[in-house]
């Protein structure tokens, strides 16, 4: 079975999920993770689908939703990895406070260094307040806090780290 990573990215309009679903159902992929967001208008959307056709044939059939050039599709084939059991527990982390250049930056390197890897990161500016909210597997929450407590002085915003919800994962 092929595996492919498409990402589809551009001016967000209604419909462009149901789109790009109905013709990967249609050319046999199942659609197995993804991800979808709207930034600033702009719509983002990374899906892992796995089915018969080559990376060619889902070009070709997903070309059409580029033709008025408000969209831009990219296919690749996505290489088997191990998989890998998380590092820790896993956790959230929200960070708050005024905009200002070198925050992700600092915040994954801070979680880089205590030895956590971010899983899932989202931001979002309104006005002058920046948030973040990254779900992390960490092997060391207490060091993590630490860390993460240091570095929210440094940028003068706060941050909070608490266990995820099992439950809702």
């Amino acid at each position: 079975m092929n595996e492919y990573a498409v990402t589809v990215i551009g001016h967000d309009r209604p419909g462009i999920i149901a789109d790009v679903a109905e013709i990967l159902a249609r050319l046999g992929l199942n659609v197995t993770d993804s991800t979808m967001t709207r930034l600033r208008g702009h719509f983002a959307m990374t899906l892992v689908c796995s089915g018969p056709p080559v990376a060619e044939e889902i070009e070709v059939a997903l070309e059409p939703l580029t033709a008025d050039r408000t969209l831009l599709v990219t296919v690749r084939g996505v290489m088997e990895e191990p998989v890998h059991e998380p590092t820790g527990s896993h956790h959230i982390i929200t960070l708050h406070g005024a905009d200002q250049l070198g925050i992700v930056a600092t915040l994954a390197r801070t979680v880089a260094e205590a030895g956590g890897n971010i899983t899932d990161l989202t931001t979002r500016l309104s006005g002058a307040l920046y948030v973040v909210v990254a779900e992390v597997d960490a092997a060391d929450p207490a060091a993590l806090e630490v860390a993460l407590s240091a570095a929210a002085q440094h940028l003068g915003v706060e941050v909070t780290l608490r266990p995820a919800d099992a439950d809702l994962l």
